[in-house]
């Protein structure tokens, strides 16, 4: 978010490392997990939420194909969204409060529901819901090649529950899912935060997605879409390997209590010869 969204006039940060260095030096070890309270809260009804859609929209679909996959993962973002975007917005400015501070001066906001609470007072629901069409853009495509580049990648490794190495495969699997849904849609992800953290400072710059993407661009250059790109991408292999390889492990263990020796990846893959 703070390389995102810094002034290219006056950066604060190099890159990725440079970033990380300073936040520790400046803010303490402290100041990298500011904003966790927003994701610790949203985190666990979006993937309840994700996987409970995806997995009913395919079944409603009928088949499983790769289209019907796309589809089903597409519909799961769409809808997360309710969630996401608040979320995402308390996060961001809590990230972006106290920034190159040890001690801050000035709170704005005490934690991430103190957040949401006052930029409801302030601007209401539309305030709240900041970014949302930027969000609903970014996520419902982005969430569509998460799920199918799972299945594929499950299906090429041959991720079978009696594979004493299926545990490895589904790490990677859910790893370059993340990667990929990243990579399909991460230009809006940097308008979004743009978006959201906007008047932060008291002054705001854009009107709109349109506006944002057109000033950003004439005073940046096409790199501006690409900002953040590197930490983005550390974080989502082991933090999307972990959901997916959770996930799918938790359903095989309970539908072997079940006595049903077929585990899907993801949620619903109902061919016999995948998980």
């Amino acid at each position: 978010v703070r390389l995102q969204v810094q002034n290219v006039e006056k950066p604060l940060y190099r890159g990725t490392f440079h970033c990380f260095q300073s936040i520790i030096k400046q803010e303490s070890a402290f100041g990298l997990y500011k904003g966790i309270g927003s994701p610790m809260m949203g985190l666990t009804f979006i993937n309840a939420l994700v996987f409970g859609v995806q997995g009913n929209t395919l079944r409603a679909l009928g088949k499983d194909t790769p289209l019907n996959q796309f589809l089903a993962g597409s519909a799961a973002g769409a809808i997360q969204c309710i969630i996401c975007c608040p979320m995402e917005l308390a996060k961001t400015r809590m990230q972006l409060q106290g920034t190159g501070e040890y001690k801050l001066k000035k709170k704005n906001y005490k934690n991430s529901l103190d957040c949401l609470i006052k930029i409801y007072r302030k601007e209401g629901l539309r305030g709240i819901n900041r970014g949302m069409v930027s969000t609903f853009i970014r996520e419902t495509p982005s969430f569509g090649f998460y799920f199918l580049t799972y299945d594929c990648m499950t299906r090429y490794l041959g991720c079978e529950a009696e594979d004493s190495y299926v545990i490895p495969k589904l790490l990677f699997s859910g790893g370059m899912s993340g990667i990929v849904s990243w990579l399909s849609t991460y230009p809006m992800d940097v308008i979004k935060s743009r978006l959201q953290a906007d008047g932060v400072g008291g002054v705001t710059q854009y009107k709109g997605i349109l506006d944002c993407v057109r000033k950003s661009y004439h005073d940046e250059g096409w790199r501006v879409f690409t900002r953040g790109l590197t930490s983005t991408l550390l974080r989502a292999f082991p933090v999307n390997a972990a959901t997916f390889a959770t996930v799918t492990v938790f359903l095989m263990y309970m539908r072997s209590e079940d006595n049903l020796h077929e585990c899907e990846p993801g949620p619903v893959i109902q061919q016999p010869s995948s998980l």
